[in-house]
């Protein structure tokens, strides 16, 4: 799905990332953590093409991300829905006439439109909302249509910048079920977070990085590793889960 080979971005003599090999396969689960800072922002960015590596290749479903050009990067990044913290509603238009917008701008008919927003408010689950305006709804709420509006062109990556960070910590767990149930529908998730209580409790792989570098890569691993080598065990670039 996503694969980072070798990928150095600077910006002067500040790094952003350095170095950087991973793959995202398929249908992963991924949380991306680490400080202010560290690269995560520039990884994001590097795979929707708003910055372009110094060196090293990106490929994207077998795309090489490197080569397109301007005139290809809308196709790109309608293959990737993106969430934000900050939920990005148009405030003028209603639930429906959200996530309708997102169809409109691939030039999708009004028929599909009308088919496929209301199964997709049903997914998230805020069908009796479809009239509302985004101030009439809850921060929960106004996730989950920012996540309809992401999911509705049926994305292979979701891209999720730091999602829960708006909410309180019982409609946060509601919005990572729903992001985890997208999941197992198929659809890859690259999670940015600084939410360490999530990371610990959903055990999906972990990708740390620290100073533009990938410092750790767990399959089913935990938040803090990188942040305090005497609690956590991360002893020499060695992650050991059972350290006291």
């Amino acid at each position: 799905m996503i694969t980072f080979d070798n990928v150095t971005k600077s910006y002067g003599t500040n790094i952003g990332i350095q170095d950087v090999t991973v793959r995202i396969k398929k249908g992963d689960f991924v949380f991306l953590v680490g400080p202010s800072g560290a690269g995560k922002s520039t990884f994001v960015k590097l795979i929707l093409k708003e910055l372009t590596p110094d060196k090293g290749t990106i490929k994207l479903k077998d795309i090489e991300i490197n080569r397109l050009s301007n005139r290809q990067i809308p196709k790109l990044r309608r293959s990737t829905g993106i969430v934000f913290q900050d939920f990005r509603l148009l405030p003028q238009k209603t639930v429906f006439e959200n996530v309708a917008f997102a169809m409109e701008i691939v030039h999708m008919s009004q028929r599909a439109i009308r088919r496929q927003v209301p199964q997709v408010l049903s997914l998230v689950g805020i069908s009796s909302k479809a009239n509302k305006y985004p101030h009439e709804l809850s921060a929960g709420e106004q996730q989950r249509v920012a996540i309809a509006r992401a999911i509705i062109n049926n994305p292979a990556l979701l891209i999720a910048d730091e999602p829960t960070g708006n909410l309180d910590p019982d409609t946060a767990w509601e919005i990572m079920r729903l992001l985890e149930q997208i999941n197992y529908r198929g659809t890859t998730i690259l999670m940015v977070t600084h939410a360490k209580d999530i990371v610990d409790k959903m055990e999906k792989r972990v990708i740390a990085i620290d100073k533009g570098r990938i410092v750790r890569d767990d399959a089913s691993g935990c938040y803090g590793a990188y942040e305090d080598e005497r609690l956590t065990g991360f002893l020499g670039g060695v992650f050991d889960k059972n350290a006291k």
